[in-house]
């Protein structure tokens, strides 16, 4: 599935890249084309905002604007199209694409719902197009530190995965209501749900429990604040994901993964290498967001995605990927809701 290129992008030295959606990651991914990302040249950029794409098209140095994406698809000069829209936008776009054998990146979660998700795989299949979604966190130092210090032996055999999320503040409502966003379990968790098939493989069943706790102007949107999710994977470990739209003090992303000899814990919540220290305190500060958390993960999981296109390589992170993230997301959403274990 999107295991191989199209023939004309095998082996490639550059890859002329165009950007759907222009929100604030998709401005940066475009500046990241254009500047950051070796094998890449940034070409063309849409959004259904005409100042909006005129004003990053005359910022990243001319390049191309579109306000219809199928425009863009359409340009022959545009060999990989990457999705950075909203959510429930993903389908059109990345099928669109497919069907146009152009290179997708698309960014997570796939989609909403797992009948779209399915749409844009058999798009993939049946076009043979490369398609490599987006999971950053794989591609975080850290983390990509600790998924070799498990292959080691490391921490011998994992038995547990803890994994937490919590946004500073909560998102914008409008943002918030599962429609637009999937909800805490599909637009938040949908990261640690990943990583928990990353490191200790296929889940079997969850159980969710959350609630409206910080943030009573959410009780009509119908999505929880603050959720904790138990994992039993299919072989018998176990795990839990804890996800929170309050962290107040900064955004705090942690994993830990506990081993039969020893445990490994991913993350910092200390933004600046510094520490002052004064009478009876010693502080430090926080992590302000996401963006600088992870904006070295971004740049390299950008990089992966031209080189193995490039180099006609298979893609990292695939559509059973995010359909298994998905699935896993969707049941603890369920779970939730209706008090029980879900099995998938």
């Amino acid at each position: 599935m999107g295991g191989a290129p199209a023939d004309p992008l095998q082996m490639k030295s550059r890859i002329n890249i165009g950007v759907v959606g222009l929100g604030r990651m998709g401005l940066e991914y475009a500046r990241f084309f254009n500047s950051r990302i070796a094998g890449a040249r940034l070409v063309a950029v849409s959004d259904i905002r005409k100042e909006i794409a005129d004003a990053a098209a005359s910022e990243l140095g001319g390049v191309k604007s579109y306000t219809d994406y199928r425009e863009l698809v359409a340009d022959p000069n545009v060999e990989a199209v990457v999705v950075m829209t909203p959510t429930k936008l993903h389908k059109e776009v990345v099928v669109t694409a497919a069907a146009a054998r152009k290179a997708v990146f698309c960014e997570k979660p796939i989609s909403l719902g797992l009948e779209d998700a399915t749409a844009m795989k058999s798009a993939v299949d049946s076009s043979g197009a490369f398609f490599q979604l987006g999971f950053m966190r794989r591609f975080d130092p850290g983390y990509a530190m600790a998924k070799r210090k498990v292959s080691e032996g490391a921490i011998g055999t994992p038995c547990v995965f803890k994994s937490s999320s919590r946004d500073k503040v909560r998102p914008s409502l409008d943002y918030l209501r599962p429609e637009n966003s999937g909800g805490l379990f599909i637009d938040m968790g949908i990261h640690d749900f990943d990583l928990a098939r990353w490191f200790f493989g296929e889940v079997k069943s969850v159980f969710s429990v959350g609630g409206v706790l910080a943030y009573p102007e959410m009780r009509d949107i119908g999505d929880p604040d603050n959720s904790l999710t138990n994992l039993t994977f299919s072989d018998g470990r176990i795990g839990m994901v804890s996800l929170s739209r309050n962290g107040v003090f900064g955004y705090s992303i942690q994993t830990e993964i506990v081993g039969t000899e020893g445990t490994l814990m991913v993350g910092r919540e200390r933004e600046t290498p510094l520490l002052v220290m004064t009478k009876d305190t010693i502080a430090h500060d926080t992590v302000p967001g996401f963006y600088e958390r992870f904006e070295a993960s971004y740049v390299i999981q950008l990089q992966n995605f031209v080189d193995n296109v490039n180099r006609g390589r298979r893609p990292a992170i695939t559509c059973d990927d995010g359909i298994a993230a998905q699935k896993i997301a969707l049941a603890a959403t369920r779970s939730w809701k209706e008090g029980r274990v879900v099995e998938l």
